[in-house]
Protein backbone atom coordinates (compact mmCIF):
# COMPACT_ATOMS: atom_id res chain seq x y z
CA UNK A 1 0.00 0.00 0.00
CA UNK A 2 2.71 2.68 0.95
CA UNK A 3 4.76 1.79 -2.50
CA UNK A 4 1.52 1.81 -4.66
CA UNK A 5 1.18 5.45 -3.24
CA UNK A 6 4.45 6.46 -3.62
CA UNK A 7 4.16 5.40 -7.40
CA UNK A 8 0.64 6.93 -7.69
CA UNK A 9 2.60 10.28 -6.20
CA UNK A 10 5.15 9.95 -8.44
CA UNK A 11 2.93 9.05 -11.08
CA UNK A 12 0.82 11.93 -11.05
CA UNK A 13 3.10 14.65 -11.14
CA UNK A 14 4.89 12.62 -14.43
CA UNK A 15 1.29 12.48 -15.98
CA UNK A 16 1.36 16.64 -15.52
CA UNK A 17 4.73 16.70 -17.35
CA UNK A 18 3.33 14.90 -20.44
CA UNK A 19 0.34 16.81 -20.71
CA UNK A 20 1.82 19.72 -20.61
CA UNK A 21 4.01 18.94 -23.27
CA UNK A 22 1.38 17.54 -25.49
CA UNK A 23 -0.65 20.28 -24.80
CA UNK A 24 2.28 23.16 -25.71
CA UNK A 25 3.23 20.21 -29.19
CA UNK A 26 -0.76 20.29 -30.07
CA UNK A 27 -0.66 23.80 -29.76
CA UNK A 28 2.79 24.59 -32.01
CA UNK A 29 1.40 22.23 -34.54
CA UNK A 30 -1.78 23.74 -34.73
CA UNK A 31 0.17 27.10 -35.71
CA UNK A 32 2.27 25.71 -38.17
CA UNK A 33 -0.85 24.12 -40.11
CA UNK A 34 -2.76 27.49 -39.89
CA UNK A 35 0.15 29.18 -41.16
CA UNK A 36 1.27 27.32 -43.70
CA UNK A 37 -2.81 26.59 -44.81
CA UNK A 38 -3.31 30.70 -45.10
CA UNK A 39 0.42 30.77 -47.08
CA UNK A 40 -0.55 28.17 -49.31
CA UNK A 41 -4.19 29.03 -50.19
CA UNK A 42 -4.40 33.15 -50.64
CA UNK A 43 -1.90 34.97 -48.82
CA UNK A 44 -1.04 37.17 -52.24
CA UNK A 45 -4.66 38.47 -51.50
CA UNK A 46 -4.80 38.73 -47.85
CA UNK A 47 -5.02 42.17 -46.85
CA UNK A 48 -1.68 44.16 -44.77
CA UNK A 49 -3.70 44.49 -42.09
CA UNK A 50 -5.20 41.25 -41.65
CA UNK A 51 -1.85 39.48 -41.89
CA UNK A 52 -0.75 41.61 -38.77
CA UNK A 53 -3.97 40.52 -37.12
CA UNK A 54 -3.05 36.94 -37.72
CA UNK A 55 0.39 37.37 -36.91
CA UNK A 56 -0.86 39.17 -33.51
CA UNK A 57 -3.57 36.10 -33.30
CA UNK A 58 -0.34 33.62 -33.08
CA UNK A 59 1.81 35.70 -30.94
CA UNK A 60 -0.62 35.38 -28.54
CA UNK A 61 -1.59 31.87 -28.90
CA UNK A 62 2.24 31.04 -28.32
CA UNK A 63 3.02 33.33 -25.23
CA UNK A 64 -0.21 31.95 -24.39
CA UNK A 65 0.94 28.50 -24.77
CA UNK A 66 4.18 29.32 -23.33
CA UNK A 67 3.03 30.28 -20.04
CA UNK A 68 0.37 27.67 -19.88
CA UNK A 69 3.62 25.03 -20.20
CA UNK A 70 6.33 26.92 -17.71
CA UNK A 71 3.05 27.06 -15.03
CA UNK A 72 2.41 23.27 -15.43
CA UNK A 73 6.36 22.76 -15.43
CA UNK A 74 7.13 24.83 -12.95
CA UNK A 75 4.28 23.07 -10.76
CA UNK A 76 5.25 19.74 -11.29
CA UNK A 77 8.95 20.32 -10.97
CA UNK A 78 7.63 22.17 -7.65
CA UNK A 79 5.91 18.68 -6.54
CA UNK A 80 8.82 16.98 -7.47
CA UNK A 81 11.05 18.77 -5.27
CA UNK A 82 8.97 19.15 -2.52
CA UNK A 83 7.80 15.33 -2.81
CA UNK A 84 11.73 14.44 -2.71
CA UNK A 85 12.59 16.67 0.11
CA UNK A 86 9.94 14.53 1.89
CA UNK A 87 11.73 11.09 1.12
CA UNK A 88 15.29 12.52 2.18
CA UNK A 89 13.31 13.96 5.41
CA UNK A 90 11.93 10.12 5.98
CA UNK A 91 15.29 8.49 5.43
CA UNK A 92 17.17 10.73 7.93
CA UNK A 93 14.24 10.47 10.26
CA UNK A 94 14.50 6.83 10.23
CA UNK A 95 17.87 6.68 10.83
CA UNK A 96 17.02 8.85 13.90
CA UNK A 97 14.20 6.89 14.88
CA UNK A 98 15.96 3.32 15.13
CA UNK A 99 18.60 5.16 17.75
CA UNK A 100 15.54 6.13 20.20
CA UNK A 101 15.14 3.44 22.91
CA UNK A 102 12.01 4.10 24.85
CA UNK A 103 8.92 3.48 23.00
CA UNK A 104 6.96 6.22 24.37
CA UNK A 105 9.58 8.63 22.71
CA UNK A 106 9.46 7.31 19.88
CA UNK A 107 5.50 7.34 19.82
CA UNK A 108 5.89 11.00 20.31
CA UNK A 109 8.87 11.51 17.49
CA UNK A 110 6.64 9.69 15.05
CA UNK A 111 3.50 12.15 15.56
CA UNK A 112 5.88 15.15 15.81
CA UNK A 113 7.20 13.77 11.85
CA UNK A 114 4.10 13.37 10.24
CA UNK A 115 2.29 16.60 11.38
CA UNK A 116 5.79 18.41 10.47
CA UNK A 117 5.30 16.27 6.39
CA UNK A 118 1.93 16.07 6.30
CA UNK A 119 0.93 19.64 7.82
CA UNK A 120 -1.97 17.55 10.40
CA UNK A 121 -3.23 19.60 13.29
CA UNK A 122 -3.07 16.60 15.48
CA UNK A 123 -1.91 13.43 15.59
CA UNK A 124 -2.55 10.14 18.23
CA UNK A 125 -1.30 6.42 18.44
CA UNK A 126 -3.55 3.87 19.63
CA UNK A 127 -2.09 0.22 20.46
CA UNK A 128 -4.44 -2.43 20.48
CA UNK A 129 -4.84 -4.02 24.25
CA UNK A 130 -7.24 -6.95 24.43
CA UNK A 131 -10.58 -5.53 23.04
CA UNK A 132 -9.71 -2.00 23.40
CA UNK A 133 -7.55 0.67 21.36
CA UNK A 134 -5.90 2.15 24.13
CA UNK A 135 -4.01 5.65 24.08
CA UNK A 136 -0.35 5.62 23.86
CA UNK A 137 1.03 9.20 22.39
CA UNK A 138 -1.09 12.42 21.18
CA UNK A 139 0.08 15.20 19.90
CA UNK A 140 -1.88 18.86 19.23
CA UNK A 141 -5.21 19.28 19.58
CA UNK A 142 -6.30 19.26 23.03
CA UNK A 143 -4.18 15.72 23.83
CA UNK A 144 -3.66 16.74 27.26
CA UNK A 145 -7.49 16.30 27.92
CA UNK A 146 -7.18 12.79 26.44
CA UNK A 147 -4.51 10.77 28.64
CA UNK A 148 -5.21 7.18 29.66
CA UNK A 149 -8.11 7.40 27.21
CA UNK A 150 -9.13 3.95 25.93
CA UNK A 151 -12.20 3.21 23.30
CA UNK A 152 -13.75 -0.36 21.72
CA UNK A 153 -11.93 -1.74 18.76
CA UNK A 154 -15.70 -1.23 17.51
CA UNK A 155 -15.98 2.35 18.43
CA UNK A 156 -15.54 5.28 15.41
CA UNK A 157 -12.92 5.49 12.29
CA UNK A 158 -10.17 4.50 14.45
CA UNK A 159 -12.02 0.87 15.62
CA UNK A 160 -12.76 0.13 12.21
CA UNK A 161 -9.28 0.69 10.92
CA UNK A 162 -7.71 -1.32 13.39
CA UNK A 163 -10.68 -4.25 12.95
CA UNK A 164 -10.20 -3.87 8.96
CA UNK A 165 -6.64 -3.33 8.72
CA UNK A 166 -7.54 -0.76 6.00
CA UNK A 167 -6.53 2.89 5.45
CA UNK A 168 -9.52 5.32 5.95
CA UNK A 169 -9.04 9.23 4.70
CA UNK A 170 -12.22 11.70 5.32
CA UNK A 171 -12.77 15.06 4.03
CA UNK A 172 -15.45 15.97 6.50
CA UNK A 173 -16.20 13.04 9.56
CA UNK A 174 -19.27 14.96 9.78
CA UNK A 175 -20.97 12.49 6.37
CA UNK A 176 -19.03 9.21 7.75
CA UNK A 177 -21.33 7.03 9.73
CA UNK A 178 -18.17 5.51 10.90
CA UNK A 179 -17.00 8.49 12.79
CA UNK A 180 -18.13 8.70 16.75
CA UNK A 181 -17.61 11.96 18.04
CA UNK A 182 -17.12 10.79 21.68
CA UNK A 183 -13.42 11.55 21.89
CA UNK A 184 -14.00 15.27 20.67
CA UNK A 185 -17.17 16.01 22.95
CA UNK A 186 -13.94 14.63 26.10
CA UNK A 187 -11.13 16.80 24.24
CA UNK A 188 -13.82 19.73 22.91
CA UNK A 189 -11.11 19.23 20.31
CA UNK A 190 -13.48 19.61 16.85
CA UNK A 191 -12.25 16.82 13.66
CA UNK A 192 -13.08 18.03 10.48
CA UNK A 193 -10.18 15.73 8.11
CA UNK A 194 -9.07 12.48 8.98
CA UNK A 195 -6.43 10.78 8.27
CA UNK A 196 -6.18 6.96 9.66
CA UNK A 197 -3.72 4.32 8.84
CA UNK A 198 -3.00 0.47 10.40
CA UNK A 199 -0.40 -0.38 12.60
CA UNK A 200 0.11 -3.36 11.03
CA UNK A 201 2.31 -6.98 11.67
CA UNK A 202 2.44 -10.38 10.14
CA UNK A 203 0.28 -11.20 12.64
CA UNK A 204 -2.16 -8.90 12.14
CA UNK A 205 -3.22 -5.13 13.39
CA UNK A 206 -1.73 -3.93 16.64
CA UNK A 207 -3.08 0.13 16.39
CA UNK A 208 -3.53 2.76 14.52
CA UNK A 209 -1.71 6.02 13.82
CA UNK A 210 -4.30 9.54 13.13
CA UNK A 211 -3.27 12.36 11.73
CA UNK A 212 -6.59 15.35 12.36
CA UNK A 213 -7.25 17.94 10.32
CA UNK A 214 -4.82 19.33 7.47
CA UNK A 215 -3.80 22.95 8.10
CA UNK A 216 -4.28 23.48 4.26
CA UNK A 217 -7.00 21.85 2.61
CA UNK A 218 -7.60 17.87 3.00
CA UNK A 219 -5.07 14.72 2.86
CA UNK A 220 -4.27 13.62 -0.34
CA UNK A 221 -2.54 10.47 -1.23
CA UNK A 222 1.18 11.55 -0.78
CA UNK A 223 -0.24 12.00 3.09
CA UNK A 224 -1.34 8.84 3.44
CA UNK A 225 1.84 7.31 1.41
CA UNK A 226 3.96 9.28 4.42
CA UNK A 227 1.64 8.26 7.29
CA UNK A 228 1.61 4.41 5.88
CA UNK A 229 5.99 4.56 5.71
CA UNK A 230 6.12 6.12 9.85
CA UNK A 231 3.68 3.65 10.63
CA UNK A 232 5.67 0.87 9.54
CA UNK A 233 8.60 2.49 11.19
CA UNK A 234 5.96 2.60 14.27
CA UNK A 235 4.96 -1.52 13.77
CA UNK A 236 8.95 -2.59 13.09
CA UNK A 237 9.31 -0.56 16.41
CA UNK A 238 6.65 -1.82 18.99
CA UNK A 239 7.25 -5.53 17.90
CA UNK A 240 11.20 -5.37 18.81
CA UNK A 241 10.52 -3.97 22.12
CA UNK A 242 8.07 -6.57 22.62
CA UNK A 243 10.88 -9.25 21.72
CA UNK A 244 13.04 -7.94 23.76
CA UNK A 245 10.84 -7.23 26.81
CA UNK A 246 9.77 -11.06 26.29
CA UNK A 247 13.88 -11.49 26.08
CA UNK A 248 14.56 -9.75 29.13
CA UNK A 249 11.88 -11.24 31.50
CA UNK A 250 12.29 -14.49 30.41
CA UNK A 251 16.40 -14.01 31.45
CA UNK A 252 15.25 -12.48 34.78
CA UNK A 253 13.41 -15.47 35.44
CA UNK A 254 15.93 -17.76 34.30
CA UNK A 255 18.75 -15.97 36.41
CA UNK A 256 16.17 -16.54 39.46
CA UNK A 257 15.86 -19.92 39.02
CA UNK A 258 19.65 -20.66 38.30
CA UNK A 259 20.79 -18.77 41.91
CA UNK A 260 18.27 -20.56 43.53
CA UNK A 261 20.01 -24.05 42.61
CA UNK A 262 22.97 -22.23 43.45
CA UNK A 263 21.68 -21.15 47.17
CA UNK A 264 19.98 -24.85 47.39
CA UNK A 265 23.47 -26.28 46.51
CA UNK A 266 25.76 -24.65 48.37
CA UNK A 267 24.17 -23.31 51.38
CA UNK A 268 27.28 -21.63 52.88
CA UNK A 269 27.03 -18.93 49.86
CA UNK A 270 23.37 -18.56 49.79
CA UNK A 271 23.10 -14.92 48.78
CA UNK A 272 26.76 -14.61 47.79
CA UNK A 273 25.67 -13.51 44.15
CA UNK A 274 23.24 -10.70 45.09
CA UNK A 275 25.85 -9.51 47.35
CA UNK A 276 28.53 -9.82 44.97
CA UNK A 277 25.98 -7.79 42.79
CA UNK A 278 25.60 -4.97 45.25
CA UNK A 279 29.01 -4.38 46.05
CA UNK A 280 30.58 -4.26 42.35
CA UNK A 281 27.33 -1.09 42.17
CA UNK A 282 29.01 0.38 44.85
CA UNK A 283 32.29 0.90 43.05
CA UNK A 284 30.18 1.46 39.21
CA UNK A 285 28.30 3.95 41.42
CA UNK A 286 31.49 5.90 42.12
CA UNK A 287 32.82 5.87 38.63
CA UNK A 288 29.85 7.34 36.92
CA UNK A 289 29.43 3.94 34.96
CA UNK A 290 26.05 4.46 32.94
CA UNK A 291 23.43 2.70 32.75
CA UNK A 292 23.72 0.10 30.38
CA UNK A 293 27.41 -0.60 31.96
CA UNK A 294 25.52 -0.96 35.00
CA UNK A 295 23.26 -3.50 33.64
CA UNK A 296 26.11 -5.70 32.23
CA UNK A 297 28.12 -5.34 35.05
CA UNK A 298 25.03 -6.51 37.72
CA UNK A 299 24.33 -8.94 35.18
CA UNK A 300 27.81 -10.59 35.36
CA UNK A 301 27.83 -9.89 39.14
CA UNK A 302 24.47 -12.27 39.47
CA UNK A 303 26.21 -15.03 37.76
CA UNK A 304 29.69 -15.12 38.12
CA UNK A 305 29.75 -18.65 40.12
CA UNK A 306 26.91 -20.44 37.79
CA UNK A 307 29.74 -22.78 36.57
CA UNK A 308 29.79 -24.34 39.84
CA UNK A 309 26.14 -25.80 39.14
CA UNK A 310 27.95 -28.46 36.97
CA UNK A 311 30.81 -28.94 39.74
CA UNK A 312 29.60 -31.68 42.44
CA UNK A 313 30.13 -30.19 45.87
CA UNK A 314 30.53 -33.98 47.07
CA UNK A 315 33.15 -34.84 44.77
CA UNK A 316 35.52 -31.60 44.86
CA UNK A 317 39.04 -33.10 45.54
CA UNK A 318 40.98 -30.84 44.28
CA UNK A 319 41.67 -26.78 43.49
CA UNK A 320 41.70 -27.83 40.04
CA UNK A 321 38.38 -28.87 40.68
CA UNK A 322 37.01 -25.64 41.87
CA UNK A 323 39.28 -23.70 39.21
CA UNK A 324 37.27 -24.96 36.49
CA UNK A 325 33.82 -23.36 37.35
CA UNK A 326 35.03 -20.22 35.61
CA UNK A 327 35.45 -21.76 32.12
CA UNK A 328 32.36 -23.99 32.49
CA UNK A 329 30.65 -21.20 33.36
CA UNK A 330 31.84 -19.06 29.98
CA UNK A 331 30.81 -22.40 28.16
CA UNK A 332 27.31 -22.89 29.58
CA UNK A 333 26.67 -19.29 29.04
CA UNK A 334 28.39 -17.65 25.73
CA UNK A 335 26.07 -20.30 23.53
CA UNK A 336 22.72 -18.51 25.15
CA UNK A 337 22.06 -14.84 23.56
CA UNK A 338 21.25 -12.87 26.36
CA UNK A 339 23.92 -14.44 28.42
CA UNK A 340 26.63 -14.14 25.54
CA UNK A 341 27.69 -10.70 26.53
CA UNK A 342 28.51 -11.33 30.22
CA UNK A 343 30.24 -14.55 29.27
CA UNK A 344 33.84 -13.57 28.85
CA UNK A 345 33.61 -11.33 32.53
CA UNK A 346 32.75 -14.72 34.24
CA UNK A 347 35.43 -16.32 32.21
CA UNK A 348 38.10 -13.97 33.76
CA UNK A 349 36.49 -12.96 37.45
CA UNK A 350 39.52 -14.93 39.21
CA UNK A 351 42.15 -13.36 37.20
CA UNK A 352 44.86 -11.79 39.49
CA UNK A 353 46.18 -8.25 38.78
CA UNK A 354 49.37 -9.76 39.03
CA UNK A 355 49.05 -12.39 36.11
CA UNK A 356 49.13 -15.51 38.76
CA UNK A 357 45.16 -15.93 38.50
CA UNK A 358 43.20 -18.04 36.07
CA UNK A 359 42.24 -19.30 33.41
CA UNK A 360 44.56 -17.31 31.21
CA UNK A 361 46.81 -15.70 33.36
CA UNK A 362 46.03 -12.30 32.50
CA UNK A 363 47.64 -9.06 33.93
CA UNK A 364 46.82 -6.03 34.61
CA UNK A 365 44.28 -3.67 32.44
CA UNK A 366 44.16 -7.18 30.34
CA UNK A 367 41.43 -8.36 32.62
CA UNK A 368 38.22 -6.53 31.91
CA UNK A 369 37.22 -4.54 33.89
CA UNK A 370 33.89 -5.34 35.09
CA UNK A 371 36.04 -8.95 36.05
CA UNK A 372 38.21 -6.68 37.98
CA UNK A 373 35.42 -5.42 39.64
CA UNK A 374 33.90 -8.60 40.54
CA UNK A 375 36.98 -9.83 41.87
CA UNK A 376 37.26 -7.27 44.63
CA UNK A 377 33.21 -7.96 45.54
CA UNK A 378 33.58 -11.44 45.73
CA UNK A 379 36.86 -11.62 48.16
CA UNK A 380 35.28 -8.70 50.05
CA UNK A 381 32.04 -11.13 50.96
CA UNK A 382 34.51 -14.09 51.44
CA UNK A 383 36.05 -12.31 53.83
CA UNK A 384 33.56 -9.93 55.69
CA UNK A 385 30.93 -13.48 55.92
CA UNK A 386 33.72 -15.62 57.12
CA UNK A 387 34.85 -12.72 59.60
CA UNK A 388 31.20 -11.68 60.73
CA UNK A 389 28.70 -14.53 60.46
CA UNK A 390 28.62 -18.11 62.41
CA UNK A 391 28.06 -21.14 60.64
CA UNK A 392 25.69 -23.67 61.70
CA UNK A 393 26.22 -26.99 59.82
CA UNK A 394 26.50 -25.58 56.56
CA UNK A 395 24.11 -22.25 56.78
CA UNK A 396 25.05 -18.98 57.67
CA UNK A 397 22.78 -17.13 59.70
CA UNK A 398 23.15 -13.26 59.90
CA UNK A 399 25.04 -11.33 62.71
CA UNK A 400 25.80 -7.48 62.65
CA UNK A 401 29.48 -7.17 61.33
CA UNK A 402 31.64 -5.81 63.63
CA UNK A 403 33.48 -2.67 62.87
CA UNK A 404 36.74 -4.74 63.78
CA UNK A 405 35.34 -7.04 61.20
CA UNK A 406 34.94 -4.69 58.41
CA UNK A 407 38.29 -2.64 58.86
CA UNK A 408 40.27 -5.92 59.47
CA UNK A 409 38.41 -7.25 55.47
CA UNK A 410 39.35 -3.78 54.30
CA UNK A 411 42.84 -4.07 55.14
CA UNK A 412 43.27 -6.93 53.40
CA UNK A 413 41.67 -5.88 50.22
CA UNK A 414 44.42 -2.86 50.56
CA UNK A 415 47.09 -5.56 51.54
CA UNK A 416 47.00 -7.78 48.24
CA UNK A 417 46.07 -4.07 46.34
CA UNK A 418 48.65 -4.17 42.77
CA UNK A 419 48.70 -8.49 43.58
CA UNK A 420 45.98 -10.10 43.68
CA UNK A 421 43.43 -6.53 43.30
CA UNK A 422 43.27 -3.53 40.70
CA UNK A 423 44.67 -1.07 43.60
CA UNK A 424 42.94 1.69 41.77
CA UNK A 425 39.34 -0.44 41.99
CA UNK A 426 40.83 -1.61 45.61
CA UNK A 427 40.83 2.34 46.69
CA UNK A 428 37.64 3.08 44.84
CA UNK A 429 35.75 0.52 46.80
CA UNK A 430 37.21 1.19 50.38
CA UNK A 431 36.84 5.20 50.05
CA UNK A 432 33.04 4.37 48.72
CA UNK A 433 31.60 1.03 50.95
CA UNK A 434 30.20 1.38 54.49
CA UNK A 435 29.12 -1.27 56.97
CA UNK A 436 25.37 0.22 56.22
CA UNK A 437 25.95 -1.14 52.74
CA UNK A 438 27.51 -4.59 54.40
CA UNK A 439 24.07 -4.95 56.73
CA UNK A 440 21.61 -4.34 54.12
Amino acid sequence: MRDANIRHTLGSINRRIKLASLISLLIIYSLVLVIARLLYVSIAYIPMSSIVAILAIIAGLVALSTFFVRKSLKYAVSRIEDFSEKIVSISRISRDISEIVHSDLLLNKIIDICLELTGADAGSIFLAEGDNLVLKAVRGGAGEKLTGLSIPKSQGIAGWVAANGETVRVDDVSVDSRFSPEVDERSGYKTVSLLCVPLRLSSGTIGVLELINKKNGVFINEDEAIALYLADQVSITIDRDRFYEDQKNYEIHLTSILLNVMDTLYLEKRGHAKRVAKYTLVMAQAMNMSEDQKKLLYRASLLHDIGMLRVDPETISSKEDYKAHSQIGYEMLYPINFYADIAPIILYHHERYDGRGYPSGLKGEEIPLESRMICIAEAFDAMISRKSYKYTGKLLSNETPSRKAFDSTIKELRDNAGTQFDPELVDLFAKNIDEETVEE
